[in-house]
């Protein structure tokens, strides 16, 4: 099975392990080396109230492709896309439909949690 199927499948739960790694993996191989890292660059591009209500109890707020690609930027996008094996459009799509649901999931006490 491949990275994209693996994806794909993974996709149908957020709460299985299958994703959250997926993403560890990829992020690994960038500039960001874990999902603390890149929730400290959206914070730092400008992207602080969601990530503190994906953070804290309560509701999460919602991120855009668009903003998600304004942040990380097109190299580092490049680089998400060349690590995953899927186009940069599909890679914005899942983040900003999942990363919100991710980041709350690993930091139960408010603080994300690298995985495992």
């Amino acid at each position: 099975m491949g990275l994209f199927d693996s994806l794909k499948s993974a996709l149908g739960s957020v709460e299985g392990a299958a994703f959250p790694a997926m993403i560890s993996a990829v992020l690994a191989q960038t500039q960001y080396h874990d999902l603390p890292g890149l929730v400290a660059a959206l914070e730092k591009g400008g992207l602080g109230p969601q990530v503190q209500s994906w953070l804290g109890n309560g509701s999460n707020l919602p991120i855009t492709e668009d903003q998600l690609k304004a942040v990380l930027g097109n190299a580092q996008l490049q680089d998400f896309a060349r690590h995953s094996g899927l186009p940069v459009d599909e890679i914005l799509k899942l983040l900003a439909q999942y990363l919100p649901e991710l980041v709350d999931k690993a930091s139960p006490n408010g603080t994300v949690q690298p995985h495992a």
